[in-house]
């Protein structure tokens, strides 16, 4: 049997039973009995695994205590695993932590009292990570207490740590099995970005449980000047103002371009012989701004597209070359809210982004990593985005180029680790092409038989054909590193990818027993590509 089925000291069934005293003592039986290990060697794994059933779970971390969210997935958990082992299959069930990334380095920040990257990189990586790899496994045997309090049955005396030396050979593994099959890229695209933490996150974690806020936020509208062109229909044929709206009043000293929708109409505006354009669903909107103002037309997104205007801020006039600064079509566009036309900094939206690359705007940076302005901002330089909203409106305002100021109150993604307010922001960042094999994950999807069964073409279906390109890479410390060796020398261009530690060894000489840093921070080797030899 696989407990006792009564208390063996009671003389009948008591009035109010212990019910702590029955779970212990089931628990004392399956120790003493081994009737978890029993129920694994009883069954045979058979000829090359065969009989084996793999259920693959996600390890939490180990640097905090469960909540209600870990207990009641492992009851789900374990049910599963039981039932295959009822059918009679061979079912392992490692126990495993999660040891790597930011959590654990929030919780090591807090402890050595710094709450900056720049702090950290005083302090040391070594002296950092040493302390990461201490307190990432302080509460395991809390976990396995929990656990087992729940009568869930896992192997803890063979887990795995993701910061096992095999383990994150593993991920090498997989990382160069990605990459030479064509599906691992760098790329230099905008992602969600907290400040705080100085990295960036997928699409996923911006999608995760209650990483949303409600924030009050400016918008503003603003009245750009296109230059006169004699080709244009006769409406907007001189120097017209055009209406643009952004929630990012911060991002103007970075605009590039403008965007119109090809199909809506615009409505063309007169008053004391100059000419505005706004959307012309949107005219309701701006009722009170545009008093006194005389409609005497209209036009389409498409008639306005080409039009090179006057920069709102000459500051990127030199680096943005000579396609920047000119009224781009883009079907994103909508007369929903704002005034139907709006402004591009391509380094701060990946709409943004996309558009201006594709009609040769370059993207350009005009922050450091704590998204404070450079110098390429003068005005604002060293001071954070979120705070220069109030001088850039104050300053547009001056120049009477303000339209229309207004706050909305909207949800907004937080770091899901230090719950700062993200930033989209253009990075280099390692990415999974998912994009690649999207149409074979939603093909194999309609083959799982989910529970319950809306789930299917619900939530999970529309994630799978909506997946972007999953980025990877993070710009921290504590973590298994992009296997990677890239030449700094544009003269003689090398990459070269590593899946295991013989790799390293063959091509640097030395047999790594750690593959953190800065243990790999120390890898230099020539190109073998550069006849000079240099490393």
């Amino acid at each position: 049997m696989a407990y006792p089925l009564h208390d063996p000291t009671a003389a009948g069934v008591p009035a109010s039973p212990d019910l702590p005293a029955v779970e212990r003592r089931v628990l004392e039986h399956w120790t003493a009995d081994k009737t978890f290990e029993a129920s694994i060697e009883a069954r045979p794994a058979g000829t090359d695994g065969k009989n084996e059933y793999v259920f693959y779970d996600g390890p939490p971390f180990a640097n905090g205590l469960p909540h209600y969210g870990h207990l009641f997935t492992g009851y789900v958990k374990d049910v599963v695993p039981r039932y295959q082992t009822m059918r009679g299959r061979h079912v392992e069930r490692r126990f495993g932590w999660d040891c790597h990334g930011l959590p654990a380095e929030v919780v090591a920040e807090k402890q050595l009292g710094i709450t900056s990257k720049a702090e950290i990189i005083d302090l040391g990586v070594a002296r950092f990570n040493d302390a990461c790899r201490t307190s990432v496994l302080e509460f395991t045997q809390d976990w396995e207490r929990y656990i087992n309090r729940q009568a869930r049955w896992v192997d803890f005396a063979n887990d795995y740590k993701t910061l096992d030396l095999d383990y994150m050979e593993s991920v090498m593994w997989a990382f160069k099995t990605l990459h030479d099959k064509g599906l691992i890229y760098e790329g230099f695209r905008v992602l969600a970005y907290c400040w705080r933490c100085e990295t960036p996150l997928s699409n996923t974690e911006t999608r995760m449980d209650d990483v949303y806020r409600d924030r009050h936020d400016p918008t503003l509208s603003v009245w750009f000047e296109l230059t006169a062109d004699e080709s244009a229909p006769e409406l907007v044929r001189g120097p017209v103002k055009l209406g643009v709206w952004t929630t990012t009043p911060w991002t103007l000293p970075s605009n590039l371009a403008l965007a119109v929708g090809p199909d809506i109409e615009y409505a063309v505006l007169e008053r004391d012989g100059e000419r505005f354009v706004v959307g012309a669903a949107r005219l309701a909107a701006y009722a009170k701004e545009l008093e006194g103002y005389q409609q005497v037309g209209t036009v389409y997104g498409r008639d306005l597209a080409g039009r090179r205007y006057t920069p709102l801020f000459d500051f990127l006039v030199e680096q943005a070359g000579e396609n920047a600064y000119q009224v781009l079509g883009a079907d994103f566009v909508t007369t929903e809210d704002g005034t139907g036309i709006v402004h591009l900094a391509p380094a701060f939206g990946e709409d943004d982004q996309n558009v201006c690359n594709a009609a040769g705007i370059p993207t350009i940076v005009t922050v450091d990593d704590h998204t404070r302005f450079t110098a390429l901002v003068p005005p604002y330089q060293g001071e954070q985005v979120f705070d220069v909203n109030k001088p850039v409106i104050r300053e547009l305002k001056e120049r009477g180029v303000v339209l229309k100021q207004d706050t909305y109150t909207h949800s907004y993604p937080h770091c899901w680790r230090c719950d700062t307010p993200l930033v989209y922001k253009a990075v280099s960042s390692w990415f999974v092409a998912v994009t690649t094999f999207r149409d074979r994950m939603v093909e194999l999807n309609q083959e799982i038989n989910w529970t319950p069964a809306h789930i299917k073409d619900g939530s999970f279906g529309k994630w799978l054909a909506n997946a972007r390109d999953w980025s990877i890479s993070r710009n921290r410390f504590w973590g298994s590193p992009i296997p990677v060796w890239k030449s700094d020398d544009p003269n003689y261009p090398r990459l070269d990818v590593y899946g295991s530690l013989a790799d390293i060894e063959r091509d640097f000489g030395v047999r790594l027993g750690d593959l953190h840093r800065p243990a790999v921070d120390e890898l230099v080797r020539p190109n073998p590509d550069d006849p000079t030899g240099q490393s």
